[in-house]
This record gives C-alpha cells, sequence and structure tokens, in this order.
C-alpha cells in the first residue's frame, strides 16, 4: 500500500475519480472554523474558503476527468451532514456529480470512505484512532479490492438520490 497526499493523488486521475463517503461527520482541521459558524448561523464566505477544491475540480473537468460521489447519510441529518448539504451546491457547481443515500435504504456499506480512481486504484482516507482526518490517503492496487469497491459503486450509484432532487 502506497500513502499520498490527496491532492498529489487527485491531480493524477485521468477518466473517473468515485467517491463513497458513509460516516456521519469528519474531523477534518480545515473545516472546523466554517462549521462552527454555520452551526452559529454567523456569517461565512464558503465561496472563497472553497476556492482550492473549487478550482481543482475544475482543472480535472477541463481534461475530461468525472468526479462523482454518493453520500451515505443518517436521516435525521446530523449537523455535519446539514452543512455539508450547504456546501453540495459549491461541489455541484464546480463540476461534482453528488448523489445522496439513506442509510436505512443503504443495505450493507463499507466502514470506509474510498476514492475508487480510474477504476484501477482504490485510496482509503487516513483518520487517527479518534476518527479525525488526518491528511492524505492508503492507496491500492490490490484487484479484489478495486473490485470490491466497483461493486459498491454500482450497486448503490442507482439507488442513491442526485443533489438537486434530494433537497427539494
Amino acid at each position: 500500500m502506497e500513502f499520498r497526499p490527496t491532492r498529489d493523488l487527485l491531480r493524477e486521475w485521468q477518466h473517473e475519480a468515485f467517491r463513497l463517503e458513509v460516516r456521519d461527520s469528519y474531523g477534518v482541521p480545515g473545516e472546523s472554523e466554517p462549521l462552527q459558524r454555520f452551526l452559529n448561523d454567523e456569517p461565512f464566505d464558503l465561496r472563497e474558503w472553497f476556492r482550492d477544491w473549487s478550482e481543482l475540480i475544475g482543472e480535472l473537468g477541463e481534461r475530461g476527468v468525472t468526479v462523482s460521489r454518493v453520500r451515505v447519510v443518517t436521516v435525521p441529518h446530523t449537523d455535519y451532514h446539514r452543512w455539508l448539504l450547504t456546501l453540495a451546491e459549491l461541489n455541484t457547481e464546480a463540476g461534482e456529480i453528488i448523489r445522496y443515500l439513506p442509510r436505512h435504504t443503504a443495505g450493507e456499506v463499507p466502514p470506509d470512505d474510498f476514492w475508487l480512481l480510474d477504476d484501477e486504484r482504490v485510496g482509503f482516507t487516513l483518520a487517527d484512532q479518534d476518527g479525525r482526518a488526518v491528511g492524505g490517503v492508503a492507496v491500492t492496487t490490490d484487484p479484489r479490492i478495486v473490485a470490491y469497491s466497483r461493486e459498491v459503486r454500482k450497486r448503490l450509484w442507482p439507488l442513491a438520490t442526485p443533489y438537486a432532487e434530494y433537497v427539494r
């Protein structure tokens, strides 16, 4: 298994990147302030905060790379996922295709998030013992893990609701 900084890995995509998210919250240090401001109903320039990701997704789109994700969510939503729903508009504006799947309708889901990259590699988000993201991903090309990840995407994608429909 290879360990990579997330942004370096993202720039290597050639055709497609699929993200599965299964956790109800994430302890990403860079998200603490905007999340807290959202919860306190305080102003925060999310568009400016989101700019780096938006530009990266735009670059990938210009190269013809498709970026999609399924978020498996508990209903009612956690505070974190309520916040992510507000961010999803920025994700889709940047070019991502996002779908939502209520956990109670998803059936069995993997315990860990992953990126499936060009149907050839799988990257698992690294976290500490408390579940906080520590940056980077562990990447594997193990054919069994890649095949499993493809099957998960194939099963969950049609069950999930596109973002625009989900928020209606």
